[in-house]
């Protein structure tokens, strides 16, 4: 896992023992059922999220996370941020695992990374929102998060499948 500072408080926070597909809404749940396909160009996609269209995007990179990004559902949570955090970090968290243990299974490597990010929404409530996305690295192809590390305005995080691994030290306990 690489995180920023932001992302390392958040999780230190939240008590995220016992990730299970429960934590993930039903949305999102079926969108890990469908599993992953590739695009003609060789993108790696959550099938559920593959529109009719696949947009014309300037490389790989650019079309997995086009696809594959979504705000993690939080309508049904309390607005006050110390309820609201956790309930929100264990979702993402337990969707990001899901899906990155259907790439590994479906593609047969690890290449898929998770990029998973919080920030206050620029509203009057300003609630504690959430983005998740998947895409694999390319060597020719900038990353995703350059200088993740040292993101200020964001809590941010990219998982791999090994930070699921039994006994892992990592921070996405699965």
């Amino acid at each position: 896992m690489r995180s920023n500072a932001r992302m390392r408080a958040l999780l230190q926070g939240t008590d995220t023992t016992g990730l299970s597909s429960q934590d993930i809404p039903p949305m999102f749940r079926e969108v890990v059922e469908r599993g992953w396909s590739s695009t003609p160009a060789g993108g790696r996609v959550l099938t559920g999220l593959l529109p009719e269209y696949v947009p014309h995007c300037s490389d790989r990179l650019a079309e997995e996370t086009t696809v594959n990004g979504r705000g993690m559902t939080d309508y049904d949570l309390p607005a006050a941020p110390d309820e609201r955090a956790p309930l929100l970090v264990r979702r993402c968290l337990a969707y990001a695992a899901a899906c990155l243990r259907g790439a590994r299974d479906h593609f047969g490597d690890t290449a898929v990374k998770s990029y998973v990010s919080f920030s206050f929404a620029d509203t009057d409530e300003a609630l504690l929102t959430s983005n998740v996305t998947f895409c694999t690295p390319l060597p020719d192809v900038r990353p995703y998060i350059p200088d993740l590390e040292d993101v200020v305005d964001a809590a941010v995080a990219e998982f791999s499948v090994e930070d699921c691994s039994r006994g892992s030290r990592r921070r996405l306990p699965c």
